[in-house]
């Protein structure tokens, strides 16, 4: 028989935990599911030192450590479980935690396999009944799928310049991108350091107008063009870089190298549940997107307030953090979203009894 529960959470990164938190406190016995990758990007993380609290830093796992504590320490039910298929047709909602499929991992299966993946698991029982769901699955930064890559994120490999640039003061730092977001690390990079290279596979940028004149005019940044990084190179810690350009190989000395090519949510199993971006990002009424714009103005109250403006497509199910964030993408602003959908699905909650 499937377990009851008024509120589940799909997610343990700061946004997900932080909503535990505050269902907990309200005593709405909220059952956490960690996810994918416990405890969210920051387990990838050395020294936070941006994070409100904690003047002297803190480390990424230790920090999520204690999210959690407080989390079960008021009466979170945290389970180390994967959510595989949900069904958000009608209340209480379904979801689904286990699959006799071996190994697979059908979070990574193209939308076709995963389309028959769940039709064949949604046959069986269902895991988990909710009355109420917050997803806070997060987003992935997209890797270049070579080795040590990961060995060395937090080791002088990093996917948040904003996060990290500080580290890097005076130091040799690359970053790997053509687009808004590498155009920003950059620039957020050369704040720091002096010896900033933009590492990009073609001969031009594809970033707006002027976020790439901003960066080809700066004077503490150089273009390594028709260029990728084919080798990542060091032990515990990143020494240098192997890069590949226009068929010559050179090894450059490296303190940092900052990944730019782009995040992606993880919302392959909400896709026919929840309306999403094109970008495949959950839409509520808090998204700075055109959609999100619009859900807003179709949730203005008889005051012209926005009602539940964390709640996504589908009532009684709300979404906060990275999954929905498509700007800032932070530890903190997902914490204060995970707040906002543990507030506003306690009052919906409260209201549709």
């Amino acid at each position: 028989m499937s377990q009851q529960t008024k509120i589940a959470i799909i997610g343990s990164g700061p946004a997900g935990y932080s909503a535990a938190i505050y269902n907990a406190r309200a005593q709405l016995d909220p059952v956490l599911l960690a996810g994918h990758e416990i405890g969210g990007q920051l387990m990838y993380t050395t020294e936070v030192e941006n994070f409100p609290g904690f003047s002297d830093g803190i480390m990424g796992p230790t920090l999520m450590a204690g999210f959690k504590l407080q989390a079960e320490k008021f009466g979170t039910e945290v389970k180390f479980e994967s959510v595989y298929a949900v069904d958000f047709s009608k209340r209480p909602f379904k979801l689904w935690t286990h699959h006799n499929q071996g190994d697979l991992d059908p979070l990574f299966l193209d939308p076709s396999e995963y389309k028959k993946f769940k039709n064949e698991l949604q046959k069986n029982p269902h895991d988990l009944e909710a009355d109420s769901v917050i997803v806070a699955t997060g987003a992935t930064a997209m890797m270049l799928g070579i080795e040590n890559e990961k060995k060395l994120l937090g080791r002088g490999v990093s996917t948040c310049a904003v996060c990290d640039a500080a580290f890097f003061k005076d130091r040799k730092v690359f970053v790997v991108g053509g687009g808004d977001s590498a155009m920003e690390d950059a620039l957020a990079l050369a704040n720091f350091s002096d010896q900033v290279t933009v590492i990009h596979r073609r001969n031009e940028f594809r970033a707006s107008k002027i976020m790439q004149q901003r960066v080809l005019n700066h004077k503490h940044i150089q273009i390594l063009w028709n260029s990728e990084v084919i080798a990542i190179n060091g032990d515990k810690q990143l020494d240098s870089i192997t890069v590949l350009t226009e068929g010559k190989n050179q090894q450059l000395e490296a303190d940092g190298l900052f990944l730019a090519i782009g995040h992606r949510p993880v919302t392959s199993i909400f896709k026919d549940e929840l309306e999403l971006t094109p970008d495949n990002y959950i839409v509520t009424a808090q998204s700075p997107t055109k959609l999100g714009v619009e859900m807003a103005k179709g949730r203005l109250n008889q005051k012209k307030i926005v009602a539940y403006p964390t709640m996504t497509s589908v009532e009684g199910v709300f979404a906060a953090g990275d999954v929905v964030d498509v700007r800032y993408r932070q530890a903190i602003t997902a914490s204060g979203m995970g707040v906002a959908a543990a507030l506003d699905a306690e009052a919906w909650l409260s209201h549709s009894k």
